[in-house]
């Protein structure tokens, strides 16, 4: 009975801390094709529509897009495939 409460406790113990990795991220993205006025707001729109995304602050100045995902969710090539399907290619900026 010990063994089956000892190995109960260790797969317990690995679902939380793959849990506690999964998380709330923030990537900052390099858009490219941002010209006017309504390309942040297709941009922002793109990236909403990803599942796990929970934050976007675009600007145009700067041609950035800031996001907040649940990295359980979705993952940085999912957002910046969102935007370049919506004809603003991205990519993570260092």
């Amino acid at each position: 009975m010990s063994r089956l409460l000892a190995c109960a406790i260790l797969g317990l113990g690995t679902m939380v801390s793959s849990a506690a990795m999964a998380g709330e991220r923030n990537v900052t993205l390099a858009v490219s094709n941002m010209y006017c006025a309504a390309c942040p707001h297709t941009v922002k729109a793109s990236l909403e529509a990803v599942s796990g995304v929970s934050k976007v602050v675009v600007s145009s100045k700067d041609k950035t897009a800031i996001v907040t995902y649940d990295d359980a969710r979705t993952d940085v090539k999912a957002l910046t495939e969102a935007t370049t399907n919506a004809g603003y290619p991205s990519t993570p900026k260092t």
